[in-house]
């Protein structure tokens, strides 16, 4: 486990823009995001905005200069957006491409055609996380929940044995698995490898779904043993298609981006010399940028083509695509000029000359702060924002695979205990039909193991590389 000497670092961090004490921050820490959970919980406000005031709160508690706190907030917003917005995007258009043309469902037919009785619930976890990479939680959801309905009916299934290995699959890589906005956001706050970090989540993945997911499916079942509820059962994407893309093109088109980073990471490990020709080369191919770019390019060959989209449906699926994205990308925005505010004033400091006093490993402190961060706010995407501004500063002289391990630890905590004030809850409720106590039973109990067994292999796996 790194442990970080506030001492070694003290000289390299930036001047704040505040004199305030450990005390007065802390007292604007708590106070700024109080603000935050206030607005967002209770008056409803969007996190946007929420994020934005709880900012200028933060600086105003801390005694800092207004302009400099706008400033500060305008840098980190604008740097996040840059780094992160693009990616997002990118991710967004495929994922569209990929509910559109017919590719998501291709895939979950052929996997559940080879499938039944027993490996039923391990055939859904399977699709829900290889449908899960390039698919935001909630468009993957809308996309898996008439499957979900469909086979537990058909095959007189209980409801939670099919849904909680599909929710799972879902939310673990939603959580822990970039080009997600939550793992990506993070990336960018802590200076990560974002190839590093996808292998890595990929390793934490595994073993946290099939703990979560067939395995606490049993379970669940016998907690909650309700029917798959017949008015939820919606028409799916390409029952209007006369034809759809086949299974190999998109598998292949749905993993080309993770195979370009990945394969990047692997070079510059096993070549480790940034003037060798072979790693440059592997540096631009496999930039997430690049990666992205290259299988939504591929995408319009392997599945709009074969869907029978012509060109002139091209730009008006794009655009479709984008608008959905723009509150994440404020979201993430506003999360990134959080960030800087709590480092410009000083906070960040604060934290790491805490955790050296304290002797708290860095990795269980960024899980703890995203854990109440998630349960005071509801939100994963402002638990990940909010935590890796917070302990961004702990990243300064880790190694690469602690920095990615960081990342990891702060998107485990995001995922905790799902309750009444995250929109997740309500969207598996009311498809399900279930009760708020049976959504707690099943939902917010599996989304509490992903991130305790998340946070625990993470935690193992820093003491082990």
């Amino acid at each position: 486990m790194t442990r970080l000497s506030a001492e070694m670092l003290a000289a390299d961090a930036p001047e704040p823009i505040t004199s305030a004490g450990h005390a007065q921050l802390g007292i604007a820490v708590l106070a700024g995001i109080a603000v935050i959970v206030l607005l967002i919980t209770k008056s409803k406000l969007h996190a946007f905005l929420a994020l934005t005031i709880g900012s200028l709160a933060l600086g105003a508690f801390a005694g800092a200069p207004l302009d400099k706190v706008i400033t500060s907030f305008s840098t980190g917003l604008g740097s996040t957006v840059a780094g992160v917005g693009v990616l997002i995007a990118l991710g967004a258009i495929l994922g569209k491409m990929l509910a559109d043309s017919g590719g998501a469902d291709e895939i979950v037919d052929t996997i559940l055609a080879k499938a039944g009785g027993r490996s039923m619930p391990w055939a859904m976890v399977l699709i829900a996380s290889v449908i899960g990479l390039p698919l935001f939680f909630e468009v993957g959801v809308v996309l898996l929940i008439p499957v979900v309905l469909m086979v537990a009916k058909r095959g007189n299934y209980s409801l939670m044995r099919i849904g909680i290995p599909a929710l799972a699959g879902l939310s673990v890589m939603h959580g822990l698995v970039p080009p997600h906005p939550g793992p990506l956001v993070a990336i960018d706050a802590v200076n990560a490898d974002l190839g590093v970090t996808l292998a890595l989540g990929v390793l934490v993945a595994i073993p946290t779904v099939i703990i979560a997911g067939p395995v606490f499916s049993k379970y669940a079942a016998r907690w909650v043993d309700v029917p798959a509820p017949e008015r939820m059962i919606p028409q799916r994407a390409s029952e209007d298609l006369e034809r759809r893309p086949g299974f190999g093109p998109t598998l292949f088109t749905i993993l080309l981006p993770v195979v370009l980073m990945l394969a990047k990471a692997l070079v510059d490990i096993v070549i480790d010399d940034p003037e060798n020709t072979v790693q440059r080369i592997f540096d631009v191919i496999g930039s997430p940028l690049i990666a992205l770019l290259s299988a939504v390019l591929v995408g319009i060959f392997t599945l709009l083509r074969p869907a029978g989209f012509g060109k002139e449906r091209l730009s008006p699926l794009v655009e479709k695509s984008l608008a959905p994205i723009a509150g994440i990308l404020l979201i993430v925005g506003a999360g990134g000029g959080f960030k800087q505010t709590l480092i410009d004033t000083g906070v960040g400091q604060m934290v790491l000359e805490i955790s050296e006093d304290w002797s708290i490993p860095a990795l269980l402190l960024a899980w703890l702060i995203a854990v109440a961060i998630r349960l005071a706010t509801g939100s994963a995407t402002v638990a990940t924002v909010s935590a890796a501004g917070l302990v961004a500063p702990l990243a300064a002289d880790m190694s690469t695979t602690h920095a990615a391990l960081l990342v990891l630890a702060i998107g485990a905590g995001s995922l905790f205990f799902s309750h009444v004030n995250d929109a997740g809850f309500w969207l598996v409720k009311e498809y399900f039909g279930l009760s708020v106590g049976q959504n707690i039973k099943t939902w917010s109990v599996m989304e509490t193991i992903i991130s305790v067994v998340a946070g625990g292999i993470v935690l193992l796996l820093s003491l082990l590389i």
